[in-house]
Protein backbone atom coordinates (compact mmCIF):
# COMPACT_ATOMS: atom_id res chain seq x y z
CA UNK A 1 0.00 0.00 0.00
CA UNK A 2 2.81 2.30 0.81
CA UNK A 3 4.49 1.77 -2.17
CA UNK A 4 1.49 2.33 -4.22
CA UNK A 5 0.65 5.42 -3.15
CA UNK A 6 4.03 6.80 -3.12
CA UNK A 7 4.13 6.53 -7.08
CA UNK A 8 0.94 7.31 -8.17
CA UNK A 9 1.03 10.94 -6.11
CA UNK A 10 4.07 12.15 -7.37
CA UNK A 11 4.02 14.85 -9.22
CA UNK A 12 3.87 15.36 -12.96
CA UNK A 13 7.72 16.19 -13.73
CA UNK A 14 8.59 12.81 -12.75
CA UNK A 15 9.65 11.16 -15.96
CA UNK A 16 5.90 9.57 -16.98
CA UNK A 17 6.89 5.82 -17.32
CA UNK A 18 7.31 6.17 -13.43
CA UNK A 19 4.02 6.97 -13.11
CA UNK A 20 2.66 4.32 -15.43
CA UNK A 21 0.44 1.97 -13.89
CA UNK A 22 2.47 -0.78 -15.09
CA UNK A 23 5.74 0.69 -12.71
CA UNK A 24 2.81 0.98 -10.14
CA UNK A 25 1.86 -2.38 -10.06
CA UNK A 26 5.76 -3.41 -10.12
CA UNK A 27 6.52 -1.21 -7.35
CA UNK A 28 3.93 -2.44 -5.33
CA UNK A 29 4.65 -6.52 -5.60
CA UNK A 30 8.36 -5.10 -5.07
CA UNK A 31 7.34 -3.75 -1.48
CA UNK A 32 7.93 -6.99 0.02
CA UNK A 33 11.10 -7.61 -1.85
CA UNK A 34 13.19 -7.89 1.15
CA UNK A 35 11.21 -10.21 3.01
CA UNK A 36 11.08 -12.41 0.37
CA UNK A 37 15.11 -12.93 1.02
CA UNK A 38 14.56 -13.82 4.39
CA UNK A 39 14.10 -17.84 4.43
CA UNK A 40 16.02 -20.30 5.65
CA UNK A 41 16.62 -21.22 1.98
CA UNK A 42 18.82 -18.99 1.65
CA UNK A 43 20.73 -18.56 4.68
CA UNK A 44 23.54 -16.42 3.83
CA UNK A 45 21.37 -13.82 2.48
CA UNK A 46 19.03 -13.85 5.14
CA UNK A 47 21.40 -13.38 8.02
CA UNK A 48 23.32 -10.21 6.10
CA UNK A 49 20.33 -8.66 5.36
CA UNK A 50 17.99 -9.32 8.32
CA UNK A 51 19.44 -6.27 10.61
CA UNK A 52 18.89 -3.77 7.50
CA UNK A 53 15.01 -3.57 8.60
CA UNK A 54 15.66 -2.39 11.66
CA UNK A 55 17.36 0.28 14.23
CA UNK A 56 17.36 0.11 17.94
CA UNK A 57 18.21 3.80 18.14
CA UNK A 58 18.32 3.42 22.26
CA UNK A 59 21.25 0.74 21.39
CA UNK A 60 22.68 2.47 18.95
CA UNK A 61 22.10 6.08 20.28
CA UNK A 62 24.26 5.34 23.28
CA UNK A 63 27.36 4.60 20.66
CA UNK A 64 26.74 8.34 19.84
CA UNK A 65 26.06 10.12 17.30
CA UNK A 66 25.53 8.29 14.12
CA UNK A 67 27.76 8.27 11.40
CA UNK A 68 26.32 8.72 7.49
CA UNK A 69 28.78 5.36 6.62
CA UNK A 70 27.66 2.13 7.09
CA UNK A 71 31.06 1.06 7.62
CA UNK A 72 31.77 3.61 10.33
CA UNK A 73 28.89 2.93 12.44
CA UNK A 74 29.79 -1.00 12.48
CA UNK A 75 33.56 -0.33 13.22
CA UNK A 76 31.56 1.79 16.46
CA UNK A 77 29.76 -1.44 17.31
CA UNK A 78 32.60 -3.36 17.17
CA UNK A 79 35.10 -1.36 18.96
CA UNK A 80 32.02 -1.06 21.91
CA UNK A 81 32.01 -5.35 21.61
CA UNK A 82 29.03 -5.52 20.19
CA UNK A 83 27.42 -6.77 16.93
CA UNK A 84 25.32 -4.83 14.46
CA UNK A 85 23.34 -7.27 13.81
CA UNK A 86 21.94 -6.80 17.53
CA UNK A 87 21.60 -3.05 16.55
CA UNK A 88 20.25 -3.03 13.34
CA UNK A 89 21.21 -0.85 9.99
CA UNK A 90 17.78 0.31 8.87
CA UNK A 91 19.18 3.97 7.81
CA UNK A 92 22.37 2.75 5.69
CA UNK A 93 20.51 0.45 3.62
CA UNK A 94 17.96 2.81 3.04
CA UNK A 95 20.48 5.48 2.30
CA UNK A 96 22.54 3.44 0.10
CA UNK A 97 19.46 2.02 -2.35
CA UNK A 98 18.44 5.55 -1.98
CA UNK A 99 21.90 6.48 -3.59
CA UNK A 100 21.43 3.53 -6.28
CA UNK A 101 18.25 5.12 -7.09
CA UNK A 102 19.79 8.59 -7.69
CA UNK A 103 22.42 7.01 -9.79
CA UNK A 104 20.06 5.17 -12.28
CA UNK A 105 18.28 8.39 -12.87
CA UNK A 106 21.20 10.73 -13.70
CA UNK A 107 21.76 7.29 -15.80
CA UNK A 108 18.34 7.86 -17.54
CA UNK A 109 19.10 11.45 -18.09
CA UNK A 110 22.08 10.49 -19.88
CA UNK A 111 20.52 8.05 -22.47
CA UNK A 112 17.74 10.33 -23.23
CA UNK A 113 19.62 13.25 -23.69
CA UNK A 114 21.67 10.84 -26.30
CA UNK A 115 18.67 9.93 -27.94
CA UNK A 116 18.72 6.14 -26.90
CA UNK A 117 16.55 3.62 -25.94
CA UNK A 118 16.38 3.83 -22.29
CA UNK A 119 13.97 0.72 -21.48
CA UNK A 120 16.59 -1.20 -19.63
CA UNK A 121 17.59 1.47 -17.27
CA UNK A 122 13.99 2.18 -16.69
CA UNK A 123 13.16 -1.03 -15.55
CA UNK A 124 16.42 -0.81 -12.88
CA UNK A 125 14.63 2.99 -12.06
CA UNK A 126 11.55 0.67 -11.11
CA UNK A 127 13.28 -1.98 -9.42
CA UNK A 128 15.33 0.39 -6.90
CA UNK A 129 12.09 2.33 -6.16
CA UNK A 130 10.09 -0.24 -5.13
CA UNK A 131 13.05 -2.12 -3.22
CA UNK A 132 13.54 1.56 -1.13
CA UNK A 133 9.84 1.20 -0.23
CA UNK A 134 10.28 -1.78 1.47
CA UNK A 135 13.12 0.11 4.50
CA UNK A 136 10.91 3.43 4.48
CA UNK A 137 7.82 1.49 4.93
CA UNK A 138 9.71 -0.66 7.70
CA UNK A 139 10.47 3.04 9.13
CA UNK A 140 7.43 4.20 9.60
CA UNK A 141 6.26 0.95 11.69
CA UNK A 142 7.11 2.77 15.35
CA UNK A 143 8.69 -1.05 16.58
CA UNK A 144 11.31 -1.07 13.88
CA UNK A 145 13.41 1.81 15.88
CA UNK A 146 13.10 0.15 19.34
CA UNK A 147 14.55 -2.53 21.58
CA UNK A 148 10.69 -2.83 22.49
CA UNK A 149 9.82 -4.64 18.72
CA UNK A 150 7.94 -7.15 19.77
CA UNK A 151 6.94 -7.08 23.87
CA UNK A 152 7.38 -4.54 26.02
CA UNK A 153 11.39 -4.56 27.77
CA UNK A 154 12.60 -2.77 31.19
CA UNK A 155 10.24 -1.42 33.55
CA UNK A 156 6.99 -1.81 32.64
CA UNK A 157 4.58 0.34 35.44
CA UNK A 158 1.53 1.02 32.47
CA UNK A 159 1.64 -2.75 32.36
CA UNK A 160 1.89 -2.95 28.67
CA UNK A 161 2.17 -6.65 26.40
CA UNK A 162 5.44 -8.47 27.10
CA UNK A 163 4.06 -11.17 24.59
CA UNK A 164 5.94 -11.96 21.67
CA UNK A 165 2.55 -10.94 19.08
CA UNK A 166 2.18 -6.99 19.27
CA UNK A 167 4.40 -6.50 16.06
CA UNK A 168 2.91 -8.67 13.79
CA UNK A 169 -0.74 -8.26 14.96
CA UNK A 170 -0.26 -4.78 14.36
CA UNK A 171 1.35 -4.48 11.00
CA UNK A 172 0.16 -7.30 9.40
CA UNK A 173 -3.20 -8.34 10.14
CA UNK A 174 -4.91 -5.56 11.56
CA UNK A 175 -3.55 -3.77 9.02
CA UNK A 176 -5.03 -6.09 6.00
CA UNK A 177 -8.75 -6.25 7.26
CA UNK A 178 -8.92 -2.82 8.54
CA UNK A 179 -6.51 0.03 6.31
CA UNK A 180 -8.02 0.93 3.34
CA UNK A 181 -5.89 3.26 0.77
CA UNK A 182 -8.58 6.62 0.75
CA UNK A 183 -7.63 5.88 4.69
CA UNK A 184 -4.71 6.60 3.85
CA UNK A 185 -3.90 8.79 1.15
CA UNK A 186 -6.37 11.70 2.33
CA UNK A 187 -3.80 11.41 5.30
CA UNK A 188 -0.54 11.98 3.21
CA UNK A 189 1.41 15.31 3.03
CA UNK A 190 1.94 17.66 0.37
CA UNK A 191 4.61 16.45 -1.96
CA UNK A 192 8.30 18.58 -1.53
CA UNK A 193 11.14 17.82 -2.04
CA UNK A 194 13.67 16.90 0.71
CA UNK A 195 16.43 19.77 1.43
CA UNK A 196 19.80 18.66 2.51
CA UNK A 197 21.42 15.57 3.35
CA UNK A 198 19.20 12.49 2.79
CA UNK A 199 20.65 10.66 5.68
CA UNK A 200 19.94 13.28 8.10
CA UNK A 201 16.74 13.35 6.45
CA UNK A 202 15.72 9.85 6.63
CA UNK A 203 17.14 9.61 10.24
CA UNK A 204 14.78 12.66 11.55
CA UNK A 205 11.98 10.26 9.69
CA UNK A 206 12.80 7.28 12.20
CA UNK A 207 13.20 9.59 15.20
CA UNK A 208 9.61 11.15 14.37
CA UNK A 209 8.37 7.81 13.71
CA UNK A 210 10.26 6.99 17.62
CA UNK A 211 7.85 9.10 19.23
CA UNK A 212 5.03 6.77 18.87
CA UNK A 213 6.58 3.76 20.45
CA UNK A 214 4.74 4.09 23.45
CA UNK A 215 1.32 4.64 21.69
CA UNK A 216 1.34 1.59 19.77
CA UNK A 217 1.52 -0.59 23.32
CA UNK A 218 -1.05 2.12 24.65
CA UNK A 219 -3.42 1.09 22.03
CA UNK A 220 -2.85 -2.79 22.40
CA UNK A 221 -3.89 -2.41 26.11
CA UNK A 222 -6.99 -1.02 25.07
CA UNK A 223 -7.44 -4.04 22.39
CA UNK A 224 -7.04 -1.28 19.34
CA UNK A 225 -5.27 -4.12 17.05
CA UNK A 226 -8.21 -6.99 18.30
CA UNK A 227 -10.48 -7.37 15.03
CA UNK A 228 -12.08 -4.20 13.74
CA UNK A 229 -9.75 -2.58 16.44
CA UNK A 230 -11.50 1.21 17.50
CA UNK A 231 -11.63 4.70 15.79
CA UNK A 232 -8.08 5.24 17.00
CA UNK A 233 -6.10 2.82 16.23
CA UNK A 234 -7.39 2.85 12.61
CA UNK A 235 -6.63 6.59 12.40
CA UNK A 236 -3.43 6.04 14.28
CA UNK A 237 -2.37 3.28 11.80
CA UNK A 238 -3.59 5.10 8.32
CA UNK A 239 -1.01 8.36 9.76
CA UNK A 240 1.90 5.89 10.37
CA UNK A 241 1.18 4.31 6.61
CA UNK A 242 0.93 7.65 5.29
CA UNK A 243 4.17 8.95 6.96
CA UNK A 244 5.47 6.01 5.33
CA UNK A 245 3.86 6.62 1.66
CA UNK A 246 4.78 10.75 2.01
CA UNK A 247 8.44 9.90 2.92
CA UNK A 248 8.64 7.16 0.02
CA UNK A 249 6.87 10.21 -2.66
CA UNK A 250 9.47 12.57 -1.65
CA UNK A 251 12.64 10.43 -1.58
CA UNK A 252 11.90 9.42 -5.02
CA UNK A 253 10.84 13.09 -5.84
CA UNK A 254 14.07 14.21 -4.72
CA UNK A 255 16.14 11.53 -6.22
CA UNK A 256 15.08 12.50 -9.27
CA UNK A 257 15.40 16.30 -9.00
CA UNK A 258 19.30 15.80 -7.47
CA UNK A 259 19.77 13.41 -10.25
CA UNK A 260 20.00 16.09 -12.37
CA UNK A 261 22.93 17.95 -10.74
CA UNK A 262 26.78 17.07 -11.95
CA UNK A 263 28.60 14.58 -10.32
CA UNK A 264 31.66 16.05 -8.07
CA UNK A 265 35.09 16.04 -9.93
CA UNK A 266 36.73 13.19 -7.90
CA UNK A 267 39.95 15.02 -8.54
CA UNK A 268 39.11 18.41 -7.75
CA UNK A 269 41.74 19.82 -5.73
CA UNK A 270 44.11 17.02 -5.87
Amino acid sequence: MINRLAVTTLPADVPAFLRAPAAADEIEYLGPEPDRWRSKAEPELAAAQAPEHFIDLELADALGPLPHKRLDFEAKVFAASQRPETIGLQPWQTDEVWERLKAAMRQYREIKAAGQDSKDVEAAIIFYAGWLGHYVGDGSQPLHVTVKYNGWVGPNPNGYTVEHKIHYEFESPFVAANIHPPDVQAKMTPVKAIDGDMFDAYVGYLRQTATHIEQVYQLDKAGGFAGAGTQESRDFTAERLAAGASMLRDMIYSAWLDSAQPVPDPYAGK
